[in-house]
C-alpha cells in the first residue's frame, strides 16, 4: 500500500523554494505545496484563481492596488486575471490550490518557470 500524502512531511522533501511539488489532484485542480522564500515575478493566470493556505511563516501576497498578509492558516484567494507577486520572508510553507496545468508564473513565463513535480518518496 502506498503510503498517504501528508502535507507536515512533504515541506521535507521539497529541497528548495519557489519548486511547486504535486500534493493531490481533486477534480481538475491540483493541490501543491511549496516553500517560498524572497520575491517572485509579477504574473497573473488569466483563466484560473488561485488558492494560497500558509502552513508556516508569512507570506505577502502583493496586488497592484494593496498587499495581503496572510500568516499560518491563512487563507488567500487571488481571482483569475488578477496580476500578483508572492513575497516570503525569511521562508513560508504554503498550499497552493490551482486549476491542473496552470503554469507557476502563470502569463509572465522566463526563467523562474517551472513544471508541477511530483514529491520524492519519503
Amino acid at each position: 500500500m502506498t503510503s498517504l500524502p501528508n502535507i507536515v512531511s512533504a515541506f521535507d522533501r521539497i529541497p528548495e523554494p519557489w519548486q511547486p511539488h504535486r500534493l493531490a489532484t481533486v477534480n481538475d485542480h491540483d493541490v501543491k505545496v511549496a516553500r517560498l522564500q524572497g520575491e517572485f515575478v509579477w504574473h497573473a493566470h488569466p483563466d484560473s484563481d488561485e488558492l494560497f493556505l500558509v502552513i508556516e511563516g508569512r507570506l505577502t501576497l502583493q496586488l497592484r492596488d494593496r498587499d495581503v498578509e496572510l500568516g499560518p492558516n491563512d487563507v488567500f484567494v487571488v481571482p483569475a486575471g488578477v496580476e500578483h507577486r508572492p513575497r516570503a520572508e525569511p521562508e513560508a510553507l504554503v498550499v497552493m490550490v490551482e486549476r491542473v496545468g496552470t503554469v507557476n508564473t502563470g502569463d509572465n513565463p522566463g526563467e523562474r518557470t517551472t513544471e508541477v513535480r511530483e514529491l520524492p518518496q519519503a
